[in-house]
């Protein structure tokens, strides 16, 4: 399927506001990808679907993460709307035939992150965080640091901001999302 078949498919699919912000991850996936050196068409595609299956229901997300054999942990359990990221990596290949894992992994951890996340899926991570719909206290700052810092600065602030998020709200964190920054902190501790 090429991608205007794939946004004609979501624009049925998903909600107005969420094939709205699908369309603007992907915009702005494409901006970040020019920044960051990162092919144009992968994040573009990985961008407009990274939230193709955010419409299962979250009464559901549990029973048919468990039908396509997926590992739910503790979290999930807790928070199965974190689900929706490995399903919609399920839907993006099954139904919408993506063949690129780096596309699909993108998908699959644009919510937690992930120690080894490629330039793509960083990207992606970013762009749903920041793309022009949302608006939160420190969104501008991680806006600002696109123009000048390198990728994984960024993704350590957009983890900090995370992180921050979840904890005012009191909510579990995810261990992925912990390595994942640990792993950039030491990083730069090893490089800098």
């Amino acid at each position: 399927m090429d991608y205007i078949d794939i946004v004609k498919t979501l624009k049925n699919t998903l909600k107005e506001s969420r094939y709205i912000h699908s369309l603007s991850v992907s915009d702005t996936a494409i901006e970040l990808a020019q920044r960051f050196n990162v092919d144009e068409q992968r994040a573009k595609l990985a961008g407009i679907l990274h939230d193709c299956a955010r419409e299962i229901p979250t009464s559901s997300l549990i029973e048919v993460a468990q039908k396509r054999q997926i590992k739910i942990g503790l979290i999930e359990e807790h928070q199965p709307i974190l689900l929706h990221a490995r399903l919609g990596a399920i839907m993006a290949q099954e139904k919408y035939g993506i063949d690129d894992n780096d596309i699909l992994d993108a998908i699959r951890l644009h919510t937690t992150g992930s120690a080894d996340m490629t330039d793509l899926a960083k990207i992606i991570y970013l762009a749903d965080m920041i793309e022009p719909h949302r608006q939160y206290e420190s969104v501008n700052r991680l806006r600002d640091l696109i123009k000048t810092s390198d990728l994984d600065t960024i993704m350590l602030n957009a983890f900090n901001d995370s992180l921050a998020f979840i904890l005012q709200r009191g909510l579990m964190i995810h261990p992925q999302t912990i390595l994942a920054r640990n792993t950039l902190i030491a990083k730069n501790i090893n490089h800098g």
